[in-house]
């Protein structure tokens, strides 16, 4: 199989996330230091997760009814929010943007109203593709998860299986997919292979994410590919 591998270079344009109602990116100000806060009106947590060298922004944020929707900010403010076709609704469901290259596309996933996940990517113009690796599973809390977009539009993620054992796979934009499991992944449920969501999918340097940061999203590291053996007025479009 040939070797691909995940990177982070989007050092020039940096996001920190705070747990709490808001937001605060200082990339988009010309003064250092400068704290711009960023809340989706109508939200009740917003998280930005992405940011081009340009200063676009892209997150997700949650509602009140906890459906989580996702936005795009531009460098002057404007949001724009969006939905994922088949995005369900209610605490957990919705659609979540994880990555934003340097020509405005957007790779995340989606969770239907029966809790499976669906990848999808979406263009500046605001076209949607949504896919789903071969294998995936079928059942709540199974699916495709897509974490990383590069500069060529290939996206990098991972996919429970039918045993819910995780596996990676990196989708070209031609849309030909290519699984693999990192050496010594376990074959149990909630094992296996675990994709970054830091910054990028390139020829780089390689990039993984520990479950710890999978699951509450705070940090990015560069780390090598990770086997798990153990348990302004929004617009819309």
């Amino acid at each position: 199989m040939k070797s691909r591998t995940i990177s982070i270079y989007g050092a020039i344009a940096l996001v920190l996330v705070f747990f709490s109602s808001g937001l605060a990116a200082w990339a988009d100000d010309p003064r250092p230091g400068r704290i711009i806060t960023i809340d989706v009106p109508g939200s009740i947590f917003t998280n930005a997760v992405a940011m081009t060298p340009a200063g676009v922004i892209t997150g997700f944020f949650d509602q009140a009814d906890h459906t989580i929707r996702s936005f795009v900010r531009e460098p002057d403010g404007t949001l724009t929010l969006f939905d994922a076709p088949g995005a369900g609704s209610g605490v957990g469901f919705g659609t979540n943007a994880f990555s934003i290259n340097a020509r405005g596309d957007i790779a995340g996933y989606v969770r239907d109203a029966s809790g499976v996940f669906h990848g999808f990517v979406r263009t500046r113009g605001g076209k949607f593709t949504t896919f789903d690796v071969p294998g995936a599973g079928t059942a709540s809390l199974q699916g495709t998860s897509a974490w990383d977009i590069n500069a060529e539009g290939e996206i990098a993620g991972e996919y429970a299986d039918a045993a819910y054992v995780f596996h990676a796979f990196v989708r070209d934009p031609g849309g030909l997919i290519t699984t693999f499991d990192a050496p010594g992944a376990g074959v149990g449920p909630y094992q296996g292979t675990f994709v970054s969501s830091a910054d990028g999918l390139n020829a780089g340097k390689p990039a993984g994410r520990t479950r710890w940061e999978r699951r509450f999203g705070l940090l990015c590291l560069s780390l090598l590919a990770t086997a798990f053996g153990a348990p302004a007025t929004p617009r819309v479009g």
